[in-house]
């Protein structure tokens, strides 16, 4: 009987940790992102406008963007022609995992 309450709450344990680990992403988005991308990922913030962000539901944005190369720009950051830091690395903040999940995040904008 103990071993049958311990699988079972060993498994909604895993089920709540792979529940919460699947929104991490959208909620991190939204807190750090989202200033500048949009919560609807088309850059019309006024940041974005500043920082001339791309805007994330256009094909042609997705279409030139590799997801490794978005998943380096999330952890290293991205800094302008003049050597300016316009997007704050997060490596070391956010999990690798979850800058996979905000890689994710972007690439559903496409089309909306």
């Amino acid at each position: 009987m103990r071993t049958t309450i311990a699988l079972v709450g060993s498994g909604l344990l895993v089920l709540w940790l792979s529940a919460s680990a699947m929104a991490g992403a959208p909620e991190i988005f939204a807190q750090k992102c989202a200033g500048c991308h949009g919560r609807d990922g088309k850059g019309q913030t006024t940041m974005g406008k500043k920082l001339s962000v791309k805007d994330l539901t256009d094909a042609k944005v997705q279409a030139a963007a590799k997801d490794a190369d978005w998943e380096k720009s999330i952890a290293e950051g991205v800094k302008d022609a003049a050597g300016k830091v316009v997007m704050q690395p997060n490596k070391g903040k956010i999990s690798p995992e979850d800058i996979k999940g905000l890689v994710k995040v972007c690439r559903e904008f496409k089309g909306k």
